[in-house]
């Protein structure tokens, strides 16, 4: 990791924490939380937990963030307002031994998106998808424990 080098000044520590170092600190951890599907529920078959006692079962919780429209180029800040709330339950819920499965959706009908999509000059299913994958991007870098495999959008058949 980068730190700032070391100062002569004895009123400061050797290592200062700075925004380069806090932004690579995330990035360390966003990946291995990528790389290891930390927030990432399998389905486990009905047969596979005959195999654990009752005693042995974890209890379930399903939390669902509310749905952003994704007729804009992305985030605005009362986004993470509500989203950094239910992400410290979820997060809280698993470490006290629940099987969590966190989720995120995205509410892709209606005029804001076609009235977006004319704005841009883009059809307003292509606008949608980009949309989505930004607030994805955006969500990720947010560090918020959302299972990416269980995302869905309104747009999409097998929501219905």
């Amino acid at each position: 990791m980068n730190a700032s080098p070391p100062t002569s000044d004895d009123s400061h520590p050797a290592f200062r924490y700075d925004a380069s170092l806090a932004e690579q600190i995330e990035t360390d951890w966003q990946e291995r939380w990528a790389r290891e599907k930390t927030y990432q529920v399998e389905n486990l078959p009905t047969a596979h937990e005959s195999l654990i006692s009752d005693e042995g079962k974890r209890q379930k919780l399903f939390v669902m963030d509310m749905f952003p429209y994704p007729s804009g180029a992305g985030l605005h800040v009362g986004h993470p307002l509500g989203y950094i709330g239910t992400d410290v339950f979820a997060r809280y819920k698993r470490m006290r031994g629940y099987d969590v499965l966190h989720t995120m959706g995205y509410d892709a009908f209606g005029l804001p998106a076609e009235e977006h999509a004319r704005q841009t000059g883009e059809h307003p299913r292509v606008n949608t998808e980009k949309n989505i994958a930004n607030m994805q991007r955006q969500l990720d870098r947010l560090g918020l424990g959302h299972d990416k495999e269980r995302s869905i959008a309104t747009t999409d058949v097998t929501y219905y």
